[in-house]
C-alpha cells in the first residue's frame, strides 16, 4: 500500500476558546455542536455559520469530558474537580447547579440510549449512575479501579468500561458484571461502539498503541490488532454509517480507519496536540480540538466508498427516477461514439428499470461484444434476471468477478448486486441464503451492506404477503427487516447510490417503509397491541425528519389502532383478562386522544389488577372529560377503596350519588335506587355497635394508646378506624349490604380482652390513670402499674384493641356503675374475645401442678372468671404462657383442664360449655365455698351471673344477708331447695339458710338409692296392704303441694311434717363443743341429732309449750310425672344465644332435690300410670330422706336448728294420716 501523505489543511476552524479544546460532541440535529475547555466554560456552535451561540459558565474546574443525549435535549459535562454539570440541550441553560459527582477528576461520561441515565467515571475508581429527571445518584456507585472512559451499547442493554488494568462489560438492567478481560498489554484508554452494536473498539497506551476489535457475542478479539498509531490512543469514534473509524493519539495525528479491512485510508495532522475527536453528524467531516484553544473541521476524502457504477451525465436522472431523461442522455452518447461499451451497459440499466428486458440485453450484448466489462456482464445478469432466465444470468454474474480485479469490496458488491436480480427472479430463498452466508462468512465484508439488502428483501416480501392477505407473515417479515439493523440515514442513500441506479430503490425511505409496513400488518392480522408497539418502536428509532414525512400517515394509523385497541380491550375485559385489556386500552390512549369511555374501561382493568394508582388517574380522566358523569365518580371510588384512602373514596361516591340525582337521564336517575347513603350505612353499623356494646364493659382500655375510654370514646375511636372507614366506603350499593358482615366488622374491632388476677396491696385506680396513658413512665411509681401495662401489651399483641381490668375500669365510687358492673361482670367475661389469666405466684419455667397451688384459684371472683369466658389463657408472672402451652384456647388443653380441676373441683365440661341457669344449685354453692374474698359481701355477689340473677350491690350488708339474698332469688326463680342443703351455723337473714358459703364445703348429703327391682317388688306388697285409694289420696295431695317461696325473708316450704314428742340429751364424757340429742318423732325411726344450739329437753312425761318437728321438704320429682319440665333457665337468651347445647350437655349435678336428700334411684323412668306412680311414691316415701330440725318460735313461725351433721330420717310405716303442709321458716 502507498504511503499516506497526511492532511494539514483544515477546512475551517472555530475560534473562541480560551484553553485547550478536551472535548467536543455535535447534536442529532446537524447543526450544532458543543466544546468544553480546560478555560472551565462550553461552547454552542452554529455549524453552518460557525458562531458561538451560547457561552456556558458554571464549572470550576476545567472541562474534561462531555456528552450530548441522543435526543439532543441534554448536555452533561465534567470537570477536573470531580463535579458535573448538566445543561438544557437546546438553550444551553444549566439544569443543576455543580454536582459533587467524584472525589477525582472525571474521565468519561455518556447518556444512555433512551437518555434516563448518565454513567460517570473517574479516577477515583468509582463508577456512578445519576437519573436525569432528578439528578439523583441511583443505586451505589460501582468500585472499577481507575476508569478512562465508559460508553453504552447502542441498544442500551449493555455498559462497557476501560480501566488501566482491563475492560469491564456490565448488564444496565442488573448492573452486575457480566464479563471483564485483559483487553491491551498496559492500559485500556478508550471504548467506541459499531452503530449496530457487533463490536466493541477499543485502545491502548504507549506500550501497545493499537486499536483492537471485540465480538460481543463472545468477548473473543475479531482479527489482528489495528496498527499504525505509535502513542497513546486517547480517544476512538465511529463514522454514522458503521464503515469508518476515525482515532486519536499522543502523536498528533487522527487516523481515519476504514473497518472492513482495518487499514487506515487517510491521517489528518493538526499543528497543536490534540484534545478530542468526533464525526459531524452527516458524516461528511472529522471535528477535533486541541491545545491551540480551537475546534478543527476536517474534510473526509473522497472516493472512500467509490462507485463501482460510475455513470456520469444519467446517474442523477436514474436517481432521481427521471429514466427517460438518463435514457435519451445514455442515447446521444452512443450516437456520439458506437463503440462507447459503458454507455450500453448504463443504457441496459435504464431499460431494465422500465421493464424493457428484450432492450436491456440487446445493450448488455452489445456492450460486451464491444469490449467486456464488469458493468458489461452485471447488465447481462440484471437483464436475464428479468427475462426470467436465472441460470444463464448466474453465469453471467460469475463472469463479471473476473473484472473485479480481485478487489474485496467490488466483489462483495456484485454479490449483493445477484442476490438482488435473483430476487427479482423470483430465487427468493437462494437470495436470501447468499445474504445470509455472505454477512457470516466473510470477516471482512460490507456487513452494513448485507443489512441493508435484507431489509430490502424482507420489505419485499411482506409486501408480497400482504397482498396475499397473509399478515401474519407479512409481520415477520416487517419485524425481520426492522431488525436487521439497517440505520435509518441519508447515508445509506448516499452510500449505496448504486442500488437506487440499478435497481430504483428509495434506500433514504427503506426502513421508513419496512416501519410503517410492520405497523399495518399487525393491524392487518388482528393485533393492535403489537400494532402500537411496533409504531412506538418506529417513533422512538426514526429522526424528525422521517417523522414529518410520516406524520400524515401516522395519524391516520394511530386513529385506526386506537379504535381497533378499544375494542379488543373491551373483549379482554369482559373476558376478565385484565393484563391484556390495560396493555389495549393504554395503547389505544397512547395512539389517540381516547374517549371518557375508554379511560373508564381501562379504569376498571385496573381495578380488575388492585393497580388502584393507575385506575384512579383514568377515573380522574373520565371526570375532566365529562364532568356531568356519574361513571367517573363510580370508578374514583373504587381506586381510593383500593387504595385504602377511605375519606376521599367516601366523599366520592357522595359526589357520584349527586351527579345521578342530577342526571338529565331517566335511566341514569334509575340507577339511584341501588346505592344506599353512608348515612344509611353509618345508622346500620350503630345499630350493630350498641348491640355489640350491649354485652360489653362500660369502660375499657385502648390497648393502642393507653387510654381509658367509655363507650362514646370506643364509639369515635373506631369511626376514626380504618376498618370503620373500609366498612363505610364498601357497603355502597344494597347487594354489598351484608348485616352479618357489618356485624362482624364491628365486633372485631370492638372485642376486648379480659384481666383476671390476683389483687396485690394497692392496684392502680380510675382517677390514677384518668386522662393519661398507662404506657406513660409518669405512672411507673403507681403500684400494680406494672402489671396493667404489661395486660394491655400482651392483649395489643393477641390482636385486641380493648382492654379491661377490675382495678381501673369501674367507678366504684359511682353506686350505679358499681351496680351495673357486678350485675353485668359474667356476662362482660362471657362476651370477651380473651381472658388473659395472670398467675402472680408461678414463676416462669415452672412445671405442670403450679396452677393447682396458685392462690388465684382461692379468689371468690375466680370461678366465674374463668367459666364466663369462651377462650381463657394462662400466663405466668413474667407474662409468657404457663407451661409455654401454644395453644390458642386453654379451655381447649388436656392438661391445664385437670390442674383446673384438681384446683377448683370443677370438670373441662363445665368450663368449656358452662351457661348460667338454676340448674345443679348445690353444686355451683360448692364451687364457692372454699373461695376468699376481701369484701365479704363478694361471696354473694360474684355468683350472681352464675345463676344468672340480677341483685343490688349493698356493701355493708354482710355475707349471711348477701348470701341469702341470692338464696332467696333463687328459690323464688326456680323452686330448687338443693341450697338448703348445708350444715354449719344459720343465717339471720333466715335460719334455713346458712351463714356462710363455708358451708356447702362439705359434699351434699348422698342417700343410697333404690335399684328398680327393689321397687317394683315393694310396689307389689304394697298393693296387698295399701288401697288404691288411700295411695292416690296421698298422690293427689302431694301433687297439689305449692312451690316452696320467700317474703319478707320467711321461708314457706312446702314438707312432710313429723311431729317430735321427745328430746334427750346425750351426755358425753369428753369437753362438749357442740351437744348430741336423741330424738324421737311420730312415724319416725329415732335418730341423733348435734348442734352448737341447746335445745330444752322434753319427753311425754315432761312436756313443753314448745313444739318441734322434723321435715321432709317435698320433692316434686318423687312424683314421676311424664310432663314434668325442669326449672327454665334464667340467663337472658342475647346474652348466650351463641351457645346451643341443651342444659343436660352441662348440667354439673342432678337438678332433683331428691337425688341427694331422697335416695333416688338412677335409673330411666318408665312412663308408667297414675296409679302405679302413686304406689312407687309410698315406696320412695319409706326411703331414708334428709330431714330439718324445726323449733316453733313465739310468733308462731319455725327456726330451722342448725346442725353440725347431715340428719337423716326414715318413716316406720306409711299411714293414711301424713302431715302434709307448709310451713313458713323465720
Amino acid at each position: 500500500m502507498s504511503q499516506l501523505i497526511p492532511n494539514t489543511t483544515p477546512v475551517r476552524t472555530f475560534d473562541d476558546h480560551e484553553g485547550v479544546v478536551q472535548a467536543v460532541a455535535v447534536f442529532p440535529d446537524r447543526r450544532r455542536m458543543v466544546t468544553g475547555s480546560w478555560d472551565k466554560t462550553l461552547r454552542l456552535w452554529d455549524l453552518e455559520t460557525g458562531a458561538v451561540l451560547k457561552k456556558m459558565e458554571g464549572h470550576r474546574n476545567g472541562v474534561l469530558t462531555l456528552a450530548v443525549s441522543r435526543d439532543g435535549q441534554m448536555i452533561a459535562s465534567g470537570d477536573g474537580n470531580g463535579e458535573v454539570i448538566a445543561w438544557h440541550g437546546e438553550t444551553g441553560e444549566s439544569l443543576t447547579q455543580c454536582i459533587k459527582a467524584h472525589s477525582d477528576c472525571i474521565t468519561s461520561v455518556d447518556f444512555s440510549p433512551d437518555c434516563t441515565v448518565l454513567a460517570t467515571v473517574s479516577y477515583d475508581g468509582k463508577m456512578k449512575f445519576w437519573c436525569t429527571k432528578a439528578w439523583q445518584m441511583q443505586g451505589d456507585p460501582i468500585d472499577c479501579d481507575d476508569v478512562n472512559c465508559v460508553r453504552y451499547s447502542p441498544f442500551g442493554e449493555l455498559l462497557a468500561i476501560a480501566t488501566t488494568d482491563n475492560i469491564q462489560i456490565y448488564n444496565t438492567g442488573t448492573r452486575e458484571r457480566v464479563v471483564s478481560f485483559k483487553g491491551h498489554t498496559n492500559c485500556n484508554l478508550s471504548l467506541a461502539w459499531t452503530p449496530d452494536g457487533t463490536r466493541l473498539l477499543s485502545g491502548g497506551s504507549r506500550e501497545d498503541p493499537t486499536i483492537r476489535e471485540w465480538d460481543p457475542l463472545t468477548w473473543q478479539q475479531v482479527g489482528h490488532p489495528w496498527k499504525g498509531h505509535t502513542d497513546f490512543i486517547f480517544a476512538i469514534v465511529i463514522h454514522p454509517d458503521g464503515m469508518l473509524a476515525a482515532s486519536m493519539s499522543c502523536e498528533d495525528n487522527i487516523r481515519l480507519w476504514r473497518l472492513s479491512d482495518q487499514q487506515t485510508i487517510a491521517i489528518f495532522q493538526p499543528s497543536h496536540e490534540l484534545g478530542c475527536v468526533t464525526f459531524s453528524v452527516e458524516g461528511k467531516h472529522i471535528l477535533s480540538g486541541a491545545h491551540d484553544h480551537k475546534i478543527s473541521e476536517w474534510e473526509i476524502p473522497k472516493g472512500v466508498h467509490p462507485k463501482i457504477l460510475a455513470i456520469t451525465t444519467a446517474r442523477h436522472a436514474c436517481v432521481t427516477g427521471a429514466l427517460s431523461t438518463a435514457e435519451e442522455l445514455l442515447t446521444q452518447e452512443i450516437h456520439t461514439d458506437a463503440n462507447n461499451y459503458t454507455s450500453y451497459a448504463h443504457r441496459s440499466f435504464v431499460m431494465a428499470r422500465q421493464l424493457a428486458w428484450d432492450h436491456a440485453l440487446e445493450d448488455a450484448i452489445k456492450s460486451i461484444n464491444i469490449r467486456p466489462s464488469l458493468t458489461g456482464y452485471i447488465s447481462k445478469g440484471i437483464a436475464l434476471c428479468g427475462k426470467g432466465l436465472a441460470r444463464e444470468a448466474r453465469i453471467a454474474f460469475d463472469v463479471a468477478s473476473l473484472f473485479a480485479n480481485q478487489d474485496s469490496n467490488t466483489n462483495h458488491f456484485l454479490l449483493l448486486i445477484k442476490a438482488v436480480a435473483l430476487f427479482n427472479v423470483d430465487q427468493r430463498e437462494e437470495a436470501m441464503l447468499l445474504v445470509k452466508e455472505l454477512a457470516s462468512a466473510c470477516p471482512n465484508a460490507d456487513i452494513l451492506g448485507c443489512r441493508v439488502l435484507e431489509t430490502y428483501l424482507r420489505v419485499e416480501l411482506g409486501i408480497n404477503a400482504s397482498a396475499g392477505a397473509r399478515h401474519d407473515e407479512a409481520a415477520d417479515h416487517f419485524t425481520a427487516a426492522v431488525n436487521a439493523g439497517a440505520p435509518s440515514s441519508t447515508f445509506i442513500h448516499q452510500t449505496y447510490e448504486d442500488l437506487t441506479v440499478l435497481f430504483g430503490w428509495d434506500l433514504e425511505a427503506l426502513f421508513l417503509t419496512a416501519h410503517q409496513k410492520r405497523c399495518q400488518a399487525f393491524l392487518s392480522a388482528g393485533k393492535p397491541e403489537k400494532a402500537f408497539e411496533a409504531h412506538k418502536y418506529m417513533m422512538e428509532t426514526i429522526d424528525k425528519t422521517a417523522k414529518a414525512s410520516c406524520l400524515v400517515w401516522s395519524n391516520a394509523f394511530k386513529q385506526e389502532c386506537s379504535v381497533l385497541c378499544a375494542a379488543n380491550g373491551d373483549a379482554a375485559l369482559a373476558a376478565s383478562d385484565y393484563d391484556r385489556a390495560i396493555d389495549l386500552y393504554s395503547a389505544a390512549i397512547t395512539l389517540d386522544s381516547a374517549s371518557s369511555t375508554v379511560f373508564a374501561n381501562s379504569s376498571k382493568a385496573k381495578l380488575g389488577k388492585m393497580l388502584w394508582i393507575e385506575a384512579l388517574l383514568d377515573a380522574q380522566k373520565v371526570i375532566e372529560l365529562d364532568s356531568l358523569s356519574y361513571l367517573g365518580y363510580n370508578l374514583k371510588h373504587a381506586a381510593l377503596h383500593g387504595a385504602q384512602r377511605y375519606d376521599e373514596a367516601i366523599q366520592a361516591f357522595q359526589t357520584m350519588l349527586s351527579k345521578l340525582d342530577d342526571a338529565p337521564d331517566f335511566q341514569i336517575r334509575k340507577l339511584r335506587q341501588q346505592y344506599l347513603r353512608p348515612s344509611e350505612v353509618e345508622r346500620a353499623i350503630r345499630q350493630a355497635i350498641d348491640a355489640q356494646l350491649e354485652n360489653a364493659p362500660l369502660r375499657v382500655l385502648d390497648t393502642t394508646t393507653g387510654l381509658l375510654c367509655d363507650r362514646e370514646a370506643q364509639i369515635s375511636t373506631f369511626k376514626m378506624s380504618t376498618e370503620y372507614k373500609e366498612l363505610l366506603s364498601s357497603t355502597i350499593t344494597r347487594s354489598d349490604f351484608h348485616m352479618k358482615r357489618i356485624k362482624e366488622v364491628v365486633r372485631r374491632n370492638l372485642q376486648y380482652a379480659m384481666l383476671s388476677h390476683r389483687w396485690e396491696g394497692k392496684e392502680p385506680l380510675l382517677h390514677d390513670i384518668q386522662g393519661k396513658s398507662v404506657y406513660d413512665s409518669e405512672l411507673d411509681s403507681i403500684s400494680g402499674m406494672m402489671k396493667l401495662r404489661s395486660f394491655c401489651k400482651t392483649a395489643r399483641d393477641a390482636g385486641h384493641n380493648w382492654a379491661w381490668s377490675d382495678t381501673c375500669c369501674i367507678d366504684k365510687s359511682n353506686n350505679v356503675e358499681l351496680h351495673e358492673s357486678v350485675n353485668s361482670m359474667f356476662v362482660w367475661y362471657h362476651h370477651s374475645a380473651l381472658t388473659i389469666i395472670y398467675l402472680s405466684d408461678v414463676p416462669p419455667s415452672s412445671k405442670s401442678g403450679a396452677l393447682v397451688k396458685s392462690a388465684w384459684n382461692t379468689r371468690g371472683w375466680t370461678v366465674q372468671e374463668f367459666i364466663a369466658p369462651k377462650v381463657i389463657l394462662f400466663y405466668q408472672n413474667n407474662w409468657t404462657l404457663y407451661l409455654d402451652d401454644r395453644t390458642p384456647n386453654h379451655k381447649e388443653s388436656v392438661t391445664m383442664m385437670q390442674e383446673l380441676k384438681d384446683a377448683t373441683g370443677i370438670d373441662q365440661s363445665a368450663v368449656i360449655a358452662f351457661r348460667p341457669s338454676m340448674n345443679g344449685v348445690r353444686e355451683k354453692l360448692r364451687w364457692a365455698s372454699t373461695c376468699v374474698t376481701t369484701r365479704q359481701e363478694d361471696i354473694a355477689y360474684s355468683l350472681f351471673g352464675i345463676f344468672g340473677v340480677r341483685l343490688s350491690v349493698d356493701y355493708g350488708e354482710k355475707q349471711d344477708k348477701a348470701l341469702g339474698r341470692l338464696l332467696e332469688k333463687i328459690v323464688a326463680l326456680s323452686g330448687d331447695i338443693t341450697g338448703l342443703d348445708w350444715v354449719g351455723r344459720s343465717s339471720e337473714f333466715n335460719s334455713c339458710l346458712p351463714a356462710s358459703i363455708t358451708s356447702y364445703e362439705a359434699p351434699p348429703c348422698k342417700l343410697p338409692s333404690l335399684p328398680e327391682d327393689e321397687i317394683q317388688s315393694s310396689v307389689s306388697s304394697l298393693r296387698k296392704t295399701v288401697a288404691v285409694d288411700s295411695a292416690l289420696k296421698l298422690y293427689t295431695q302431694l301433687r297439689n303441694m305449692s312451690a316452696p317461696r320467700f317474703a319478707t325473708q320467711r321461708l314457706h316450704l312446702p314438707c312432710i311434717a313429723f311431729n317430735v314428742r321427745e328430746v334427750r340429751r346425750v351426755r358425753s364424757p369428753a369437753l362438749e363443743t357442740q351437744f348430741t340429742y336423741r330424738v324421737k318423732a311420730d312415724g319416725l325411726h329415732h335418730l341423733l341429732i348435734t348442734t352448737d344450739e341447746t335445745l330444752v329437753q322434753f319427753w311425754p312425761a315432761r312436756p313443753i309449750e314448745q313444739k318441734f318437728a322434723l321435715v321432709r321438704p317435698w320433692d316434686r320429682f318423687l312424683l314421676e310425672l311424664p310432663d314434668f319440665v325442669e326449672p327454665p333457665e334464667f340467663a337472658e337468651t342475647s346474652d348466650f344465644e351463641d351457645n346451643t347445647e341443651s342444659e343436660e350437655d352441662f348440667r354439673m349435678s342432678p337438678s332433683s332435690p331428691s337425688h341427694h336428700w331422697s335416695g333416688d334411684y338412677t335409673g330411666k323412668q318408665e312412663a308408667v300410670d297414675e296409679e302405679s306412680r302413686a304406689f312407687r311414691l309410698l315406696v320412695r316415701l319409706k326411703q331414708p330422706f334428709s330431714a330439718f330440725l324445726l323449733a316453733q318460735q313465739r310468733s308462731g313461725g319455725f327456726k330451722r336448728i342448725a346442725s353440725g351433721h347431715d340428719i337423716t330420717g326414715q318413716v316406720n310405716d306409711i299411714g293414711d294420716q301424713m302431715d302434709i303442709r307448709t310451713i313458713e321458716i323465720l
